[in-house]
């Protein structure tokens, strides 16, 4: 047994998939076998001993014996170490009194993608290869986990301050027209928002973690497997929300950009719209001396539902395009026209001389009757042609109607309809004939893919009297996507708020808008901010809208139950103040059904003599995730002590 368990520790370590700072990662080799992971068989068969042990030749086929290598694995023999064979001896099993350690359900594995990670959103002080509360949960353990959630501490906060929410503003349809901050678990908020905006969303933007090994203060290290499921969990209800022309912006950089957009690919209803790649970074600046690469891009994924237009931003005709330059004129005749004198141009060298038409007289020759007018030097006549008969361009000069002190404009003369196709020869599209007799010269433009933010939008550290050293986007960032994904009234939403920066240009921008965030960010946080929007802050794009302050919006919290225990769990430094929890948790907490109370007592020794990161992650585990919160169906049960404003807030949120 020995030399068999030695023989296969020394050849996985091998396969560099099954190593973690020098150990062998058990969950890992469970993963590939139970997916018969080709690398891996490859690799057992490459040795006799082991080829003997777990494989089974049948006729000329060789045969894997998976159920075999799965139970030699999870032996706690193998691989042992004080807390694995704690959890083991202690009974953490299912219902079939299997190990949960060898259910393939626990495996953090991209493959398990229809499980769903229950992801808070603390930040470490300890930097891991996995955050351990952050559980995936097979399917057959989620009972009432996405369940709606009971709103708690609501509250209305405008220029007066905060004030005890009475009742929500509704329209005529009932639906609610407040902004909403929500406190709590994203994913859960995000379950709990669909009773009142299925459908009703138009563009959501958010900024997630970016799984890129990083200490701040998302949880930003997930393993792969775990941030895709992660990602998917959210975006699968998040698109729901979205109405049928609505539009989703996410921002990631190359971490995990190739697989997040493999990965949208796979929902339904969301159709891919566009990447736009940002700047993010100055140029000249690095941020570590001994980085090999400076990244100065991140990506934005843009994905839509079916009947999404964009808003395309507006912008001049170029009118000067209609008539001839001023340098390739010459001197030419002067005619009489409507008994006034006009001086006209050909192509060639400039020189002039003054005349002094009569503008009335001449609008009564050209067909339109109606001059166009731009900030440039020129104006133009929405019939203008390039060339007349002759081929030479024919340019009219007309004084006294400067604006920049020049004192005259230049028109072009009139163009006939063409009999056999009915349109003009303008270069103007003759579906904007209507705007540009009316003085409209603005046409659409196309929508760039590339944005400097770094060099054009600036340091954004301070923008909103909030501060947060990375990650955060300039507020002229965020009304650009806004400016193209929504209008004023619509519904905007991002579920990983963070200092608030897209609810603060919702809000001046005229927006509807609802924030989740899970993190408290105390001085930082996206309330202190949109308080200061209210009271008429002027940074960021607020001068570019002309923002002056007012409006409010609703504060609300997820009611805590179970995840008042995370928070102390995480919290707590020392083994008594573990020893403590449990004996509170015993009385109060929803535990897993996988925990034997009755074992775990008689084995308290053993408990106390696990590490202080092993003791917290063994309470966490023990409780039961479907009851992080409270749900909205037992609002009632006295348990919980709901309040009579806390149940009329919530009748009204949901409905009675």
């Amino acid at each position: 047994m020995e030399n068999l368990l030695d023989n296969l520790k020394n050849l996985l370590q091998k396969d560099e998939r099954l190593v973690s700072e020098g150990e062998l990662l058990k969950n890992k080799i469970i993963e590939l076998a139970l997916k018969l992971d080709k690398d891996l068989i490859e690799l057992l068969l490459s040795d006799e001993k082991i080829k003997e042990v777990f494989f089974k030749q049948i006729g000329e086929a060789i045969v894997f014996d998976k159920d075999k290598f799965i139970k030699f694995i999870s032996n706690k023999q193998f691989l042992p170490d004080s807390y694995t064979a704690f959890k083991n001896k202690i009974g953490l099993v299912d219902e079939k009194d299997e190990f949960i350690s060898e259910k393939k359900e626990v495996v953090l594995s991209w493959p398990y993608k229809d499980c769903i990670l229950e992801g808070g959103m603390t930040k470490e002080d300890q930097k891991r290869d996995e955050i351990f509360w952050n559980e995936i949960l097979a399917p057959d353990e989620i009972s009432r986990l996405l369940d709606p959630k009971v709103f708690t501490n609501a509250k209305r906060i405008d220029k007066n301050g905060e004030h005890k929410l009475d009742n929500f503003k509704t329209d005529e349809n009932g639906d609610i027209k407040d902004n909403l901050i929500i406190k709590g678990n994203n994913l859960l908020a995000l379950h709990s928002l669909k009773k009142r905006f299925v459908g009703k969303v138009k563009l959501i933007y958010i900024d997630p973690p970016y799984n890129r090994e990083a200490n701040t203060f998302y949880n930003d290290s997930f393993k792969h497997s775990s941030w895709l499921t992660f990602m998917r969990n959210r975006l699968e209800v998040a698109k729901d929300l979205l109405k049928n022309d609505g539009v989703i912006f996410i921002q990631c950089d190359d971490s995990e950009y190739p697989y997040l957009k493999a990965l949208i690919d796979e929902i339904k209803d969301l159709e891919y719209e566009l990447t736009y790649y940002v700047q993010v970074r100055y140029a000249q600046k690095t941020l570590t001396e001994n980085s090999n690469y400076q990244k100065l891009i991140e990506q934005v994924l843009c994905y839509k539902k079916k009947n999404f237009i964009p808003n395309k931003p507006r912008g001049k005709y170029n009118l000067e395009k209609f008539c001839w330059e001023i340098k390739e004129l010459r001197k030419g005749e002067v005619k009489e026209i409507n008994g006034k004198k006009v001086e006209i141009f050909k192509p060639g060298e400039y020189t002039i001389e003054k005349v002094e038409p009569n503008l009335e007289a001449l609008k009564e020759t050209w067909a339109s009757g109606h001059l166009l007018k731009t900030t440039a030097k020129f104006f133009a006549q929405y019939l203008a042609p390039r060339k007349n008969k002759d081929g030479l361009g024919v340019l009219y000069k007309v004084y006294d109607i400067g604006e920049d002190g020049l004192g005259y404009r230049y028109f072009t003369g009139p163009q006939k309809e063409k009999a056999t196709k009915g349109k003009y020869y303008s270069g103007i599209p003759l579906q904007q004939r209507e705007k540009i007799r009316n003085g409209d010269i603005s046409k659409d433009l196309v929508i760039n893919n590339f944005y400097n933010m770094a060099d054009v939008y600036g340091n954004c550290r301070s923008e909103g009297g909030v501060e947060l050293r990375s990650g955060k986007k300039p507020e002229l960032w965020i009304k650009t996507l806004m400016d193209i994904g929504s209008k004023t009234e619509d519904i905007v939403l991002d579920f990983f708020m963070g200092t608030g920066t897209t609810c603060a240009v919702a809000h001046k921008m005229g927006r509807q808008y609802i924030g989740v965030e899970q993190l408290d960010y105390g001085e930082n946080s996206a309330v202190v901010r949109l308080k200061n929007v209210i009271n008429g802050d002027q940074t960021g794009i607020s001068k570019e809208v002309g923002w002056k302050g007012g409006g409010d919006f609703v504060y609300m919290e997820l009611a805590k139950w179970n995840e008042n225990f995370v928070e102390k769990i995480q919290k707590a430094k020392t083994k008594e103040e573990f020893k403590q929890l449990w004996k509170t948790m015993k009385e109060k907490a929803f535990l897993s059904y996988k925990v034997d109370i009755k074992t775990i007592d008689e084995n308290a020794k053993d408990f106390e003599d696990l590490s202080i990161e092993n003791q917290k992650r063994f309470l966490l585990e023990c409780l039961d995730k479907n009851h992080l919160y409270v749900n909205y169906s037992e609002i009632d049960d006295e348990e919980y002590d709901i309040s009579k404003e806390d149940k009329k807030v919530n009748k009204e949120f949901y409905g009675k």
